[in-house]
């Protein structure tokens, strides 16, 4: 059992049944997510090793959810830009920036919601004037696309409106002589210019 405001221990057994150690049932990927819904913290363990293995049945859980017709969330170009990160100098940033940017979107989520459950009586022009839904959702694209910014911005050699530098040749572009070593911290901010270049267009 685990302590009180302890995360719950799951249990996988090698036959892929799932046990909550809290309500001592067998539970299964569903009953998972609705505990993720609920905001209860839980970590998976394997059973016979004692590992943690709460990433890759979160992963797993994702996986089903997004299987299930009409339920899919995760468009098709996020996808292929998430994969390409693999492997790539970016990968250590990437978790960072998508965990601020869930939390940021969270928050808004939870703002948007109460202006609603004030809204509830008032008439349909009173509620567009409290929570007009695509001034909302607009004004979220634009704090995600500066969170990116000022994220970026701290692997470039000088901050906007500091001393003046050379602008970094876009990695698309850049031609090095076949005998020398790329640098990797330079390599890493030409890339990461490259990809402020295209945030800034988007924004």
């Amino acid at each position: 059992m685990a302590a009180k405001g302890d995360p719950i221990v799951i249990k996988k057994y090698a036959n892929r049944r799932l046990y909550n150690t809290g309500t001592s049932t067998y539970v299964t990927l569903e009953d998972l997510a609705e505990m993720v819904k609920r905001g209860e913290e839980f970590t998976v363990q394997d059973a016979k090793s004692g590992d943690d293995i709460t990433h890759p049945v979160l992963t797993q859980i994702i996986f089903e959810l997004e299987n299930k017709d009409g339920q899919n969330m995760l468009p098709i170009p996020f996808l292929r830009q998430l994969i390409s990160f693999y492997g790539d100098q970016m990968q250590t940033v990437v978790p960072s920036f998508l965990e601020q940017s869930m939390v940021a979107f969270a928050k808004e989520q939870e703002r948007f919601r109460d202006q609603m459950k004030s809204a509830i009586g008032k008439s349909p022009i009173e509620v567009m004037k409290i929570a007009p839904p695509i001034k909302a959702l607009e004004e979220q694209t634009r704090r995600n696309v500066e969170m990116f910014q000022n994220a970026m911005r701290m692997f470039m050699p000088f901050p906007p409106g500091g001393v003046a530098a050379a602008p970094a040749p876009d990695p698309e572009t850049v031609t090095r002589d076949p005998g020398d070593k790329p640098d990797d911290l330079q390599e890493l901010k030409e890339q990461i210019a490259a990809m402020q270049r295209k945030i800034e267009s988007l924004g």
